[in-house]
């Protein structure tokens, strides 16, 4: 039987999907049946379990689900990328494989080594860009070298015309013209429920109605107000599209045109947010461009830093014990939830960074775990944003003082008790800093100090003039 298959993998999604829309085209136009493939790498399946596995996993479970529902039959393989296609192989005429493709990282390698061993058995490939409005090729400067600073990069992707929503022809999704083959998926299937078995907690936003639920929420109750709201960690200020689009159960293009679809009374907020989806597409362009910026600086001056190796301040850092506030607050918003405010990640990961002393890599692995939302690119170059190691970085002798973030973004100390339980009855006076609170306030409050909740670990303006000479040390060898 001679098939089309529409291999899917961060894009947990029916509508506006490219590859979809175009293996569908391509199938009724030549008359052949569709098959539909996720692939569970063991790369992935056989780490431990954490949230951003977990929070995936249940994704996967859920759209595997629904598009069985809708007579789209998904099938699941778990076994080597190769091996699962020689699977196909052996029982179906492959005519074409249609895929949405990674332009950086693991998923890029695997891509390549897929299409090679598909075009040497005289099989169609056919691989989309689908996960970002621009491509890493897609803005480049007018002598086509790549960008390495945000701003102009932005101002030419905001005049680039950006995709409209792809259609989805969903009358082709039918068992007349879908192969369902339950003996492939029987092994991937097993494995899919084993995983889902071993998650410690359930996440209930996953899902593309609960994506696009969350996209129309935004929209009509708090995008106006984005430019006032989002650096402030207490309130809800910001659009929690993020994990949704690292799923692709939402597609970036149907988040760009929803914000364009009705005239907004002030458009500073839209801007603002947009200026956001250009920051992904940025970084996404710079891994593509630096592949090994995963483990080394892009910043060549700074790949020699002697980073501090002292694994029980690290491991403060991972626990939000560190003695200042706010860090401790945004640390335990991840372990807890698996996602933090933006604001925390830039502050967390230059406490790290430039107070701790500690490698960027290590944070970067840590948030990896963690994080539901984990965007490689955009993660990666957070933490080298935060470092001063990578391109257009803060600068080194920039260096976030922890308590005056705290001052300024969570003033009353709202988001930091709802976070850190032990400071909850302390006065706003000491909030940011109750390792100046006096013993009897200590007393009153229930919160001593070095026993119910730890005092600093580091003294911020030591550390802040010793990073300084790190980093200079760094720049002269």
């Amino acid at each position: 039987m001679e098939i089309v298959v529409i291999w899917f993998r961060r894009d947990m999604r029916l509508d506006d999907h490219i590859a979809l829309s175009k293996a569908v085209t391509y199938a009724k136009k030549h008359e052949y049946k569709l098959f539909a493939l996720y692939h569970l790498d063991p790369f992935f399946t056989e780490m431990d379990l954490d949230l951003n596995n977990e929070h995936f996993f249940q994704n996967l479970a859920h759209f595997v689900k629904k598009a069985r529902e809708a007579q789209l039959y998904v099938h699941l393989f778990h076994d080597d990328v190769l091996r699962a296609f020689q699977q196909i192989i052996n029982v179906y005429d492959i005519k074409a494989v249609f895929f949405n493709e990674d332009q950086v990282g693991i998923g890029q390698r695997r891509d390549r080594r897929v299409t090679k061993f598909l075009e040497k058995k005289g099989i169609h490939v056919s691989k989309w860009q689908d996960t970002h409005l621009h491509g890493a090729q897609d803005i480049l400067k007018a002598d086509g070298s790549h960008y390495q600073v945000f701003t102009p990069y932005y101002q030419s992707w905001r005049k680039q015309e950006k995709q409209p929503v792809i259609k989805v022809d969903r009358s082709f999704m039918n068992s007349k013209h879908n192969i369902c083959d339950e003996s492939l998926s029987e092994l991937g299937d097993e494995k899919l429920r084993e995983i889902i078995k071993r998650c410690s907690r359930k996440f209930d936003q996953i899902g593309s109605s609960k994506a696009m639920s969350t996209l129309h929420t935004f929209i009509q109750e708090r995008l106006t107000r984005y430019q006032e709201k989002r650096d402030i960690p207490s309130v809800f200020g910001t659009s929690k599209l993020s994990r949704f689009l690292k799923t692709g159960t939402i597609s970036i293009r149907t988040v760009f045109h929803a914000l364009h679809e009705e005239e907004l009374y002030e458009d500073e907020g839209r801007e603002t947010f947009v200026k956001e989806l250009a920051w992904r597409d940025f970084y996404h362009m710079i891994y593509a461009h630096y592949p090994e910026m995963k483990d080394k600086e892009i910043n060549l001056a700074f790949q020699g830093m002697k980073w501090n190796e002292d694994e029980a301040l690290f491991d403060a850092w991972c626990k939000g014990e560190t003695g200042f506030p706010l860090v401790d607050a945004g640390m335990r918003q991840l372990n807890e939830e698996g996602w933090m405010h933006n604001r925390l990640r830039m502050v967390t990961a230059s406490f790290l960074t430039k107070d701790y002393l500690i490698d960027w890599r290590k944070g970067e692995a840590y948030f990896a775990k963690k994080l539901v939302d984990y965007d490689e690119a955009s993660n990666i170059g957070g933490f080298q944003w935060a470092a001063s190691v990578g391109t257009d970085a803060v600068p080194y002798f920039r260096i976030f003082n922890p308590t005056t973030q705290s001052k300024r973004f969570d003033p009353s100390g709202e988001y930091i008790r709802r976070y850190v339980p032990e400071l909850k009855h302390i006065d706003e006076k000491w909030i940011h800093e109750p390792s100046k609170m006096p013993i009897d306030e200590q007393l009153k409050s229930g919160c001593v100090l070095g026993d119910t909740y730890p005092l600093p670990t580091v003294d911020h303006q030591e550390r802040r003039n010793l990073a300084i000479s790190l980093f200079e040390e760094a720049k002269q060898q």
